[in-house]
């Protein structure tokens, strides 16, 4: 089992401080932040362009909305074709040929002296090694016609080791021009480098041979490449108000890029720094604020009064803003631009599921609506995909959350919502006449890997909150109903009686609270620990009293208000040794509020045989404060009708009733309920509802006659 453990440092104590006394100038810095980040949000949103699936069929027909150039693939296509013409075919000489008269080179310098007398200074290793240079040359070399070689140099490519000349085809044996070889001998052999008369002997020996030219493909290719790429884009003018798209028209590559330039043209148009702009982008996140902030108020008062409940709220939606915009830019600028293939992001649950778990369904439906539509209009996204699904998988998170009982149902909830998000891509399909495609399976997929992506959120999420807030989820309310919580144990073991006690105010608090619509659960749980300070003195207390000795018979009235009222310092002590929540801390400080312990009060004056005295009473009454919320007045009230309805002598429903109205009158006229929000009407329901269960838990039954004797008949005279 886990736990959240709250630590009260002077920092968690400066945060809680922050959320009390005087609201409205923080309610007004939250308004700003919260505007701020709404303005943040929708004035760097991304231009919303119809977004077209290649090959697919346009629904509708899209019109430019702004002049712009756009890259024309079908021009820039035909001017490569007619560019690429202009390169003819190139040879080479066939290497195994070239290899070969070299080797009869080799033959001829070893077989033939001559060639010493026409040069009688060079050694045999000069020679050949200049033979090996011209045989390297030569492999180096191609052949084509004057055009191939302008639009090399036209393009600004290397003609060096090309040389003018055509075979008769593509196969010729033919000799080279006699000034073939000597561009070669120029270019190939600097006289500084190679001596002149050496060359002219190798070169001689090569001159009059016949060559086999073969064609060289990957030449031909590689230099079709380079003059390609060597073309500038070719932009074509698009004017605003022409048709980019006809419904039902196949997307072609061209219609993509269109819709490309368009976009990038109305981003570049858009001066995000213009102060205009920025003003204009305030006022309308100021305007979606107020409508927010007057819907609160007007229907959502508890919400709207408590600047926590407001600030967590607030935190909740700016997050959900925050991943949103996370979400678009990766899809957006992803290399593998996965925009294209994600139809439908699921993003409105996240907000739903957290506010539904933390506020309620009805605070979850208004967050519901409000997001959708602002996420629908500021994200480039395909805006009925977009708007529908997060619609459908936003009211079915609303209807499951509510269910959550432990962490991990999150993942249970995010897949029926993901059952039902389903539903909405196969009609989207069915209503593209695409019944099956590898499409729909990719979007069942992504919606898949949303949702989870939301639920593994949610779950580190969701306790960072409750620990930051205070607040209680009925996840980790469920988590403190565990009987092997080291209190719970010590309470069932060392207090059964104050265990009974608290139990069967549970029951009460509980059911009462429903019928106003307070947070039942939480009245339950909470009412488990908030006698947990009787743990220091058990014996002190009637219910826990055995055998009918009463210890307070050796006290004075006031060393035993004493050590009753000691039971709620000592319950906050534990409370935060065992890091319980601070909304379980406040029901043990609140529960009594500033009651006073009437019985030893009663018992003080009348040993000091005086009727009343304000100075004395003070010395009666608990500390405080008063319940601050309608749960813990619930309970402050359950307690005490809890506590006397053991002291009825008969049990009736009038007698029931008799005693839930006095013990709710007391309560009232004591001014312990003037701080919690109960109104009159809410109240007269509370006080039907513990007169219901007291009926239920007291077994009222009726009287059975008592049995008489029968009296025994004699058998056989015995």
């Amino acid at each position: 089992m886990s736990y959240l453990h709250l630590d009260d440092s002077e920092a968690k104590a400066k945060w809680r401080k922050w959320f009390q006394g005087a609201h409205f100038g923080k309610r007004l810095m939250l308004a700003v932040a919260f505007i701020l980040g709404l303005a943040s949000f929708l004035h760097f949103r991304e231009i919303n362009v119809e977004v077209l699936e290649l090959n697919s069929t346009a629904q509708s027909y899209i019109i430019g909305q702004i002049d712009f150039d756009f890259p024309d693939v079908d021009a820039m296509m035909i001017l490569k074709q007619e560019q690429v013409r202009d390169i003819g075919t190139i040879y080479k000489i066939d290497p195994k040929q070239i290899y070969q008269g070299f080797v009869e080179f080799e033959t001829y310098l070893v077989e033939n002296q001559n060639w010493r007398e026409k040069s009688p200074y060079y050694t045999f290793d000069e020679v050949h090694n200049v033979a090996e240079a011209v045989e390297k040359a030569l492999k180096k070399w191609r052949f084509t016609d004057k055009r191939t070689l302008k639009k090399m140099n036209d393009t600004h490519i290397s003609s060096a080791y090309y040389y003018n000349f055509v075979p008769k085809d593509r196969k010729s044996i033919e000799t080279p021009p006699k000034d073939f070889w000597r561009t070669l001998q120029k270019t190939s052999f600097p006289s500084q480098s190679y001596p002149d008369n050496v060359v002219d002997l190798v070169v001689s020996f090569f001159i009059d041979k016949e060559w086999t030219f073969q064609e060289d493909l990957a030449r031909q290719i590689e230099l079709r490449e380079i003059v390609e790429e060597s073309i500038p884009q070719k932009y074509t003018k698009f004017e605003a108000g022409r048709r980019i798209i006809d419904a039902g028209e196949k997307v072609s590559p061209r219609h993509i890029a269109i819709l490309n330039a368009m976009k990038s043209a109305l981003t570049k148009e858009r001066n995000l720094w213009e102060p205009i702009r920025i003003l204009a982008s305030i006022l309308l996140s100021t305007l979606l604020t107020l409508i927010a902030f007057m819907y609160f108020r007007s229907r959502f008062k508890d919400t709207f009064t408590s600047l926590k409940k407001m600030t967590l709220l607030v935190t909740i939606s700016l997050v959900t803003l925050a991943l949103s915009k996370a979400v678009e830019y990766f899809l957006l600028y992803q290399s593998n631009h996965l925009i294209d293939v994600v139809h439908y992001p699921i993003l409105v649950p996240f907000a739903t599921i957290l506010i539904t778990a933390l506020f309620g369904r009805t605070v979850a439906l208004f967050a519901l609506g409000y997001l959708t539509v602002i996420l629908s209009v500021s994200l480039a996204f395909p805006y009925e995909n977009f708007l529908t699904i997060n619609l459908v998988s936003g009211v079915s998170s609303i209807y499951y959350a509510k269910t959550m009982h432990k962490r991990r149902d999150v993942f249970i909830v995010c897949g029926k919502v993901w059952l039902w998000s389903l539903g909405v891509i196969l009609a989207f399909s069915l209503g593209s006449n695409h019944i099956w495609s590898s499409a729909v399976l990719w979007d069942g997929v992504s919606a898949f890997a949303f949702l989870f992506a939301i639920a593994l959120i949610i779950i580190g999420f969701l306790p960072l909150l409750e620990s930051i807030f205070d607040v209680m989820t009925d996840m980790s309310l469920i988590e403190y109903m565990d009987p092997n919580n080291e209190l719970l144990r010590r309470l069932s073991l060392e207090l059964p009686g104050t265990y009974q006690h608290c139990l069967v105010v549970g029951n009460l608090s509980e059911a009462a609270a429903q019928a106003i619509g307070a947070n039942g659960l939480f009245c339950r749980v909470s009412t488990l620990y908030h006698d947990i300070g009787k743990l220091s003195n058990p014996h002190y207390f009637t219910e826990n009293q055995l055998g009918g000795f009463n210890i307070h018979q050796l006290l004075t009235p006031i060393e035993s208000t004493q050590v009753i009222m000691a039971h709620v310092h000592d319950g906050e002590m534990l409370a935060k040794k065992h890091h319980l929540p601070q909304s379980f801390i406040d029901i043990i400080k609140e529960h009594h509020g500033t009651t006073l312990v009437y019985y030893f009060y009663r018992k003080y004056l009348d040993q000091k045989k005086q009727e009343f005295s304000a100075s004395d009473e003070l010395l009666f009454r608990y500390s405080g404060p008063k319940p601050k919320t309608k749960e813990s007045a619930i309970i402050m009230i359950a307690d005490s009708v809890e506590a006397t309805s053991r002291s009825i002598d008969e049990i009736s429903e009038k007698a029931i009733i008799e005693l839930v109205d006095r013990v709710t009158r007391e309560k009232t006229e004591d001014g312990q309920l003037d701080e919690c929000q109960l109104t009159f009407e809410e109240l007269g329901i509370i006080k039907k509802s513990f007169v219901k269960t007291l009926i239920v838990t007291l077994h009222l039954r009726v009287k059975y006659p008592k049995k008489t004797e029968k009296k025994r008949i004699p058998i056989d005279g015995c």
